[in-house]
């Protein structure tokens, strides 16, 4: 008679980083409902949440701090609220543009052309007004093609046509750009430590550049496209920043003023530094060391597309759990490219509670893993 006790089969370790569900569910809130939906399929698994972003619309929210709101301008120059994230002890701001100078604001009438990123210069010298001593500007969704000459305006830097006249705001008018008048300098804010997170890897110019990729999404037609690339490549001549260095171009090359207005404070580029949110963020979250870990890791993001794996927590993610025992499992609102072979992928079902949308997609992967695993042996 055989005194064998049956083993015991280890829990199925499970690990739920999606990015934010934009305009329906924050990172931490889909993360949650993903593990809900995950729990119900297997109640024995071990969940570790770990809510991403990317350096989009809600990756200020994934750092702590305390939440400053305040007033300030949208793209178009109307008043609204602002909140960015402050954290005193480490003396470091956390902003995104899309907190102030996002395309929703704006989207019943888009100014591809006009719109300017000053509201958010405005939560740039609040924050070190505060005792910010570095900022973390988080550059995606925004409305706006300036370059950065708007938080520049904002910092006290005014971009002058040949005649010593002051441009009207927005990209559009740097096609005039002679020079920037840094006479009324706000010195102490132009002077913080920045860091720029990218949710893209585009040039400032070019086919592949901010006019050229993203101003369609922020409502330029053919002809303004044509301007703001000559407008930006005219920004870049005069401030003497490379157009071609990867990620320049996000946030409608936003990079390019801070990259030439740092430079010139400190005579270098040593106090600004341009990095991949998505990589950046992981790092931070552990995922390195969680990744591998982990059987299952259950990423998500509004849609899916081939861009989601060039810079975006999808790609990230996918990357980092190459040649580890992790699977990886996307839930998306919709899927529009072939996923990655061993790629597991849920569309979100047809339903306006995001929260049932979400806990169905996190079982259903659930699911199509132990389907997955026991047809692989």
């Amino acid at each position: 008679m055989s005194t064998d006790t049956p083993s015991i089969p280890e829990p199925l370790r499970i690990l739920v980083a999606p990015d934010s569900f934009k305009g329906t569910a924050t990172a931490t809130q889909a993360a949650e409902y993903l593990a809900e939906g995950a729990l119900s399929e297997d109640p024995g698994a071990e969940i570790t949440l770990a809510p991403m972003a990317d350096g989009g619309e809600g990756t200020a929210d994934t750092f702590p701090g305390q939440r400053i709101t305040l007033p300030t301008t949208d793209a178009a120059g109307r008043l609204t609220e602002a909140t960015y994230v402050f954290d005193r002890e480490a003396k470091t701001a956390y902003i995104d543009v899309a907190a102030a100078s996002g395309l929703p604001a704006v989207a019943d009438k888009p100014v591809p052309l006009t719109g300017d990123t000053y509201g958010t210069g405005v939560l740039i010298a609040d924050a070190e007004t505060r005792g910010a001593k570095r900022l973390v500007l988080c550059l995606g969704g925004s409305a706006t093609v300036d370059g950065g000459t708007g938080i520049l305006v904002a910092l006290g830097a005014e971009p002058l046509n040949a005649a010593g006249f002051s441009l009207p705001k927005g990209g559009a008018a740097l096609i005039d750009l002679d020079n920037i008048d840094t006479a009324q300098l706000n010195i102490r804010a132009a002077a913080l430590e920045y860091i720029l997170l990218t949710d893209v890897i585009s040039p400032a110019t070019g086919e592949l550049g901010a006019a050229w990729v993203y101003g369609p999404q922020k409502g330029a037609n053919p002809e303004e496209v044509k301007l703001l690339d000559a407008a930006l490549t005219r920004l870049c001549e005069v401030t003497g920043v490379n157009p071609e260095t990867p990620g320049t171009g996000a946030a409608g090359a936003l990079p390019v003023g801070l990259l030439w207005l740092s430079t010139l404070l400190h005579g270098s580029s040593e106090h600004i530094h341009l990095l991949p949110g998505a990589p950046l963020i992981a790092r931070i979250r552990g995922l390195e060391e969680l990744i591998p870990a982990s059987d299952l890791v259950i990423t998500g993001e509004g849609a899916l597309d081939e861009q989601s794996f060039q810079g975006k927590v999808v790609g990230t993610l996918a990357k980092l759990a190459e040649n580890t025992p992790a699977t990886l499992a996307v839930a998306a609102g919709k899927i529009n490219t072939e996923l990655p072979r061993g790629i597991i992928g849920a569309e979100l079902i047809e339903t306006q509670d995001v929260a049932e949308q979400l806990r169905e997609a996190g079982a259903r992967l659930v699911r199509d893993y132990r389907r997955m695993s026991t047809v692989q042996g």
